[in-house]
């Protein structure tokens, strides 16, 4: 799905965060937002997200403006995970069983994207009581599942330890490669906006 901004104009109460932003997010790419705090990252997702519409200009989705049907094909995923109070299996079935997929194909990729987080042993756990890292993953296969036009992350991977953000900077690369999806992440870590993104964009 290709993003595509217009003289997005964003105040808040104390200051004007964007000005005119003009930006175009296109399929196949991951795009890293970095900036210092309080430059507008976040706030820049929440819009495309469609979280918060009081802003002037225009978001374009594939030269479409935000409708219903558009929702269903993106995803957002926070840097505190909100995981539903079940078990782990059940949230990452969840966004498969809201679009009314068929039993058969919810089991299928269930237990498919359960095994290659290689957390067979806790698909009957409750996932908010789950670490940091095994958290923040299951949050990410939760919001792949679907196979998302637009995967919005606002730095999931802050505060984890190393082995979690490698594997999931895997799974990121290995969805937009073999899907040819957009992805735009919020990111710190020069590291990883160097060799996960395929462009960055100075906030």
């Amino acid at each position: 799905m290709e993003v595509r901004l217009e003289q997005v104009i964003k105040c808040d109460e104390k200051k004007q965060i964007f000005t005119d932003l003009s930006e175009i997010f296109v399929s196949g790419q991951i795009t890293g937002l970095v900036g210092d705090n309080g430059a507008g990252k976040s706030t820049l997702l929440r819009l495309i997200a469609g979280l918060d519409l009081d802003y002037s200009g225009h978001i374009y989705y594939d030269g479409q403006p935000l409708t219903k049907p558009l929702y269903q094909q993106m995803t957002m995923v926070f840097q505190t995970p909100y995981l539903l109070k079940r078990s782990v299996y059940e949230n990452i079935a969840y966004p498969l069983k809201l679009r009314h997929r068929p039993a058969a194909e919810i089991k299928e990729k269930t237990q498919a994207m359960i095994a290659r987080l290689g957390i067979e042993k806790l698909a009957g756990q409750y996932a908010h009581r789950l670490s940091g890292g095994e958290s923040q993953k299951v949050a990410l296969a939760r919001a792949l599942i679907f196979e998302p036009d637009l995967v919005l992350l606002d730095e999931p991977m802050s505060g984890i330890d190393a082995a979690s953000v490698s594997f999931m900077e895997q799974m990121i690369a290995d969805y937009v490669q073999q899907h040819q999806k957009t992805v735009i992440m919020i990111t710190h870590n020069a590291r990883q906006a160097q060799e996960l993104c395929h462009r960055v964009v100075h906030l």
